[in-house]
């Protein structure tokens, strides 16, 4: 660049002053004539000055889009020759995953598209390397190529050689004298190399270079909710061995003495709330060890309490005031209330499917009302109710003292799938499938679905080789909010043809439903159901047994219900209960007569704030009764075993049997009573995915007129999966009996596919 400004001045110089009558532009494409105009500090009319036109390739230079530049003088025109750096059409890289690929390059900070430039180039390769050593990989090699393709643009491929893991053989806590290294591995990122370090659960001791920042203040963090409020962690030390790549890291602590909590005080203006009350409920009591997690928990308590008077922003400050000879903390909660705040705007955000109209019915704040904290509580765990939703945060933002906007923001969940292929399953066996079906469609909130499957699977009671074949399909839709109201309405048809050992059973079906939401949190319905059923080619055995006579068979009910819900999520609630209760009644026309009465409740309890570690604790229960009004068929009695009664057991094989000529129990005839519980821990297993561990105690009862005819009991152990890769949730079980009987079938592997768990 030099050469060509001392080339263009040495020519300037040379000529008469000259009166610029015209400038133009030679080779332009990414900025305009008009905006170059603007850009340089030479303007028509003005006389030839060597050095404003020295200036002006300078100011052109630093747009950076050029990399060669030149200017001419004809007659007073002047033109800028520019000749523009090359466009990345294509870029390559090699050397990491395919599912790393997008990440890799962005953090480089290249992407198709861009203008081609050493000093990017040279960036690239750097930021490469930086994000190598933030995963734990040194010396690593970053190449570089470019080939101009016919087009004039550039195709970068970058070529990437990882280096070495650094391993962490160990960790010293210099000055730790309360706790050891086993002490705060839970919560540090780099951790001690452990043996067989690939094992799941198991430490594998590779250095994260871009969490040992995070690292100190995570230990310091551990220190604060163990009482220690005067500790001092140093930034870490590491001592790194490129012989072998191995790493030794320490940190120094200056622990200071362990604070219990002495007096706890709270100042508020008792017209916001009851101050005793709120006492009654802090997690930090006199005489406990001091933790700020929990300090930090009863702010919060205070906050909702204060928000729900309508005091979203009010200051509330902790005072806590360290008495270091008697080494305890005194708190004192000083809250300042300010003005009572009111939503100003509702901003949807992150919905790219879901109608903005379907989250707005669901929020329980609107414009203009006094902000709520339970209000906005009640309207994310709605939205989280609904399944459309990896994640829901509703975010107020000041705007004024007593104006806040609130920002919706949506994580949309998969809601829709397309099913084919082979499947198994623990009641169906082998088989194949087809289906489609979405729980938003069109992000209308509306269901859809349709599903044809053909099986061969275990039915009845014969033994493991006895074989049947199943077709079924069934075709539903659910509007949840009708017309955005508050009530709802949804129907399916189905149609099933089984074809046991015995005999063949054919049914075809449809139901509609209409429901309305009453409150929050409970909801009603009413249903219609209508099914035609079919025996035929019974059995010579089983022809003079009265519960399988040959013949159709109609069944027309209605089924009113009532439910309770206020869990806060869809597939994998923390907290919460889902309640209801039906009542089946047949007779409506048809043959079918009876009345059936069904409980159900599901409690879940998070035990995470209590015990800082995600276990959820899960209790669910359902009753069953059946009364005969003067028809009860075979195929409407109770049959326990499988998921939702006692796991373990195959599928409907446990209900009261007949008894054949030798007096020994025969063919299942069906229940009219039952109940049934299960007691469930989930754990976190491996917490990048979401996936967990559980693991279950299951309890059932039934009879045919009392519920203590037949008892079984099972437990087991399970994994499942809220996101799993198939798009829906995942369950996969292990069971073991306790108390099964000669005659009973089980079965120890059991999974669930879009269950809620």
């Amino acid at each position: 660049m030099k050469k060509v400004i001392l080339t263009l001045g040495f020519t300037l110089l040379s000529l008469n002053a000259q009166t610029i009558r015209d400038i133009r532009f030679d080779g332009l494409v990414q900025i305009s004539p008009e905006i170059a105009k603007e850009i340089i500090t030479v303007n028509v009319g003005e006389e030839l000055n060597g050095v404003k036109v020295d200036e002006s390739i300078k100011k052109l230079y630093s747009q950076r889009y050029f990399e060669d530049i030149w200017v001419d003088e004809d007659s007073g025109i002047l033109t800028f020759h520019l000749k523009e750096k090359p466009i990345i059409s294509r870029v390559r890289i090699t050397g990491v995953s395919q599912d790393k690929e997008d990440e890799t390059l962005t953090n480089a900070g290249i992407k198709k598209g861009d203008l081609y430039d050493e000093i990017k180039i040279k960036n690239v390769e750097h930021n490469i390397k930086k994000d190598l050593e933030s995963q734990g990989y040194y010396d690593s090699v970053v190449e570089v190529e470019n080939n101009t393709l016919d087009s004039g643009s550039v195709q970068t491929n970058i070529v990437i050689n990882k280096g070495e893991n650094i391993y962490i053989k160990k960790i010293t806590l210099h000055g730790a004298k309360h706790f050891g290294y086993k002490d705060i591995e839970p919560v540090i990122a780099n951790k001690e190399a452990q043996f067989a370090g690939w094992l799941l659960g198991r430490n594998d001791g590779k250095l994260k270079a871009d969490q040992l920042k995070f690292d100190s203040m995570r230990i310091k963090e551990f220190y604060l909710k163990n009482g220690f409020l005067d500790v001092k962690v140093s930034q870490p030390t590491l001592r790194t061995h490129f012989e072998d790549y191995s790493a030794e890291l320490s940190y120094t602590i200056d622990e200071g003495p362990q604070y219990r909590v002495g007096s706890v005080d709270l100042d508020i203006d008792p017209s916001i709330a009851d101050k005793k009350n709120l006492l009654e409920n802090f997690k930090l009591k006199k005489g406990k060890i001091f933790d700020v997690t929990k300090l930090r928990k009863d702010i919060s308590r205070i906050r909702d309490k204060v928000s729900n008077k309508g005091y979203a922003f009010a200051n509330i400050v902790p005072d806590v005031k360290q008495d270091r000879s008697k080494k305890v903390a005194n708190i004192t909660y000083r809250v300042v209330p300010n003005k009572k705040v009111y939503i100003n705007n509702i901003t949807i955000a992150g919905n790219s499917r879901t109608m903005d109209r379907v989250i707005r019915r669901e929020l329980y704040l609107s414009e203009g009302e006094a902000f709520n904290q339970n209000d906005l509580k009640d309207s994310q765990n709605a939205l989280k109710r609904t399944g459309y939703f990896n994640d829901v945060q509703i975010q107020p933002h000041q705007v004024t003292p007593d104006k806040l906007d609130l920002i919706v923001n949506v994580n949309e969940a998969s809601t829709g799938s397309i099913m084919g292929g082979i499947s198994y399953g623990s009641y169906a066996g082998f088989g194949v499938n087809a289906g489609i079906s979405d729980r938003n469609f069109m992000g209308t909130g509306i269901e859809i679905g349709t599903e044809i499957d053909y099986s061969m699977g275990e039915y009845g009671d014969g033994d493991d080789d006895d074989e049947g074949r199943t077709l079924k399909g069934s075709v539903n839709f659910y509007n949840p909010r009708l017309f955005d109201s508050l009530y709802s309405l949804g129907g399916n048809i189905f149609k099933k043809n089984y074809n046991y050992i015995n005999y063949k059973e054919k049914s075809l079906g449809a139901s509609l439903k209409l429901g309305r939401k009453i409150t929050r949190n409970v909801s009603a319905s009413l249903t219609y159901l209508y099914q035609d059923t079919e025996l035929s080619d019974v059995d010579e055995a089983l022809k003079n047994n009265v519960y399988y006579q040959e013949g159709k068979i109609v069944k027309s009910s209605f089924i009113p219900s009532l439910t309770y819900d206020n869990t806060d999520d869809y597939y994998l609630p923390r907290s919460g209960i889902h309640a209801g209760t039906s009542i089946e009644y047949a007779g409506v026309g048809g043959d079918a007569e009876f009345l059936s009465t069904n409980f159900s409740l599901k409690y879940y309890y998070g035990l995470e704030d209590l015990i800082d570690y995600d276990l959820i604790l899960r209790f669910k229960g359902r009753v069953n009764i059946i009364e005969d009004n003067g028809y009860l068929p075979l195929n409407e009695k109770l049959y326990m075993g499988g998921m939702g009664t006692v796991r373990g057991f195959r599928y409907g094989t446990l209900a009261p049997r007949n008894e054949d000529i030798n007096g020994t129990r025969g063919d299942l005839v069906g229940a009219k009573k039952m109940a049934a519980a299960s007691f469930e821990m989930s754990f976190p297993l491996v917490e990048s995915i979401d996936l967990r561990l559980m693991t279950f105690y299951d309890y059932g009862t039934t009879g045919r007129e009392d519920f203590d005819e037949i008892h079984r009991s099972s437990v087991g152990i399970g994994i499942e999966w809220p996101k799993s890769p198939l798009g829906v949730p995942l369950q996969i079980f292990y069971a073991r009996t306790l108390d099964d009987e000669d005659l009973d079938r089980t079965r120890t592997i059991e999974f669930n596919l879009g269950r809620r768990f």
